[in-house]
């Protein structure tokens, strides 16, 4: 079965400085019917104005993956990690018994341009932990790339619940599959351009539900489209 959470149901906030786009309920954005998907619980996607951000602020017990589009989110914490974030790079944070942290625009000149994405975690009370990992465009041009998983493998940072997460950069034209074990859930994350699934349109800012089935096929209905598939237990 496939549901689609299009990008104009979304819930929205703006605050000058900041422009988000709320895939599930955040913070002033509540909607029971929209309160997150498996242990996905969050996708934010933010526009940051250059040189703000947000102030030092805390998460606890969270698996928080921040995936730029464009421009740089520069990040410090309280466990002593500094960077930025750029397009390609993935930043996985694990909250754990509590850490603190600030984002901001690297810019003071461009927009910066990210999805945050918050998963909830199969164990609490961990230690808090931080890791970056940059995955170059050819690894996934035209091929899902495993960018996050529970163990690690090909590479990918690692996040503390059975998800694993895919990104495939496509041109018009292009198909991928992907295939899951039985009894998972798949939602994509349209970042840029559109796809078909199933004889369905899907595009920028869509998120789309799958159940039932385990065989994806995504085939590209635009150039420098860009897409996050998360399989779900």
């Amino acid at each position: 079965m496939i549901t689609v959470r299009s990008t104009e149901a979304r819930g929205q906030a703006s605050f000058g400085w900041l422009e988000s786009k709320h895939t599930f309920s955040f913070g002033n954005y509540y909607d029971p019917r929209h309160m997150g998907f498996g242990n996905l619980r969050v996708i934010n996607e933010d526009r940051v104005q250059p040189g703000k951000g947000f102030g030092t602020h805390s998460h606890k017990d969270m698996e928080i993956i921040s995936y730029v589009l464009a421009g740089g989110l520069e990040h410090k914490d309280s466990i002593g990690n500094g960077s930025v974030i750029r397009p390609g790079d993935v930043q996985r944070m694990s909250a754990g018994t509590g850490i603190a942290h600030s984002e901001f625009n690297a810019s003071n000149t461009e927009l910066v341009h990210f999805l945050q994405i918050w998963i909830l975690p199969n164990q609490t009370g961990i230690a808090p932990s931080y890791e970056q990992k940059h995955f170059p465009l050819e690894e996934k041009q035209g091929k899902l790339r495993l960018v996050a998983s529970p163990d690690g493998r090909e590479n990918s940072v690692t996040i503390h619940q059975d998800t694993n997460l895919y990104v495939t950069v496509l041109h018009q034209g292009d198909h991928v599959n992907h295939i899951s074990e039985p009894n998972r859930s798949i939602w994509l994350q349209i970042a840029r351009g559109s796809v078909e699934i199933d004889g369905l349109i899907f595009s920028t800012g869509d998120g789309v539900a799958i159940t039932g089935e385990n065989n994806i096929e995504l085939a590209a209905t635009s150039d420098n489209t860009e897409v996050l598939l998360f399989d779900l237990a």
